[in-house]
């Protein structure tokens, strides 16, 4: 007989599995997560004439695996027929993407258990643009790889289905005025990759990010009330970074994201400029919720 701790156990077991069912997620696991190349962050002292550089887009990474659609923890993305039936058999690296700022309506879709469950929810792909950067197994360097991307998506022809933009840049100076124009249209900020760099799974000292703030993520561990306007609405998050550092994180967030805020042992990633003599971020904000 299950005691009272077993039973509740028991019960969350049975909720987060009946909740990845409604999901269509039941049938993946963690050990099918995609081999991604991540990036590191952007040190000062390169000579970036060496760099492709890119805008770093505020959509969900999507991981084509030649037959399906993935998140970047593996989870099947229920995209319609429609969109992925034009996609070849060769795995494809990008971003799932609307526009600048839009990340949660992309988050909202990509979360989704069915596109075809309705005609407003099928509707809504049709805003999405699969934005390719990659090609994980094609043998070459990333300017190679860059080509034969190109080419690929010339092959397909759909509206949908884009190469990011990259470009060289001379210079620091020019680099950074591309990145303030960027931020200043509501942009996150750029990537940078370098032009001999072959795709590795895992951390990549040759793909940078650079912004105008760093961001990190940390565990929800509490919620607090919210005090004037935000009475019955959340005022901050309670989060614990993965060093043990607790924080609260109050600012960024929508008054809906108040109202129904991101769940206790869900991960967040927030932005903030620099730290504390004891480590606590400085000026941290939401950005988002991880997803899964």
């Amino acid at each position: 007989m299950l005691n009272r701790n077993s039973h509740g156990a028991f019960q969350r077991l049975l909720l987060i599995s009946l909740l990845m069912i409604s999901l269509g997620w039941a049938d993946k696991s963690f050990a099918d997560k995609p081999k991604l190349q991540l990036a590191t962050v952007y040190h000062a002292g390169l000579d970036v004439s060496d760099y492709w550089v890119s805008e770093k887009l505020d959509g969900v990474r999507g991981y084509w695996d030649g037959k399906q659609l993935l998140t970047r923890q593996g989870y099947r993305i229920h995209a319609p027929d429609w969109f992925t039936q034009v996609l070849p058999e060769q795995p494809l690296d990008g971003e799932l993407w609307i526009g600048r700022g839009k990340f949660n309506a992309v988050s909202s879709l990509v979360r989704s258990a069915s596109t075809e469950a309705s005609q407003g929810q099928a509707d809504r792909w049709r805003r999405v643009k699969f934005m390719l950067f990659d090609l994980p197994q094609f043998p070459g360097t990333f300017t190679q790889r860059l080509q034969q991307l190109g080419q690929l998506v010339d092959e397909i022809d759909r509206d949908w289905v884009q190469l990011i933009d990259q470009r060289r840049v001379s210079d620091d100076s020019t680099l950074m005025a591309w990145l303030k124009q960027v931020v200043a249209d509501d942009g996150e900020g750029l990537m940078l990759h370098h032009q001999d760099a072959l795709y590795q799974s895992g951390r990549s000292a040759q793909l940078l990010k650079l912004k105008l703030w760093q961001d990190a993520e940390a565990k929800v561990i509490g919620h607090q009330p919210g005090k004037g306007k935000y009475v019955g609405m959340l005022g901050a998050l309670l989060v614990e970074t993965p060093t043990g550092i607790r924080f609260k994180l109050g600012s960024g967030f929508t008054d809906q994201q108040r109202q129904h805020p991101p769940a206790i042992g869900s991960i967040v990633t927030y932005k903030y400029t620099g730290v504390s003599a004891k480590g606590v971020p400085r000026f941290a904000s939401f950005m988002r919720v991880r997803q899964p």
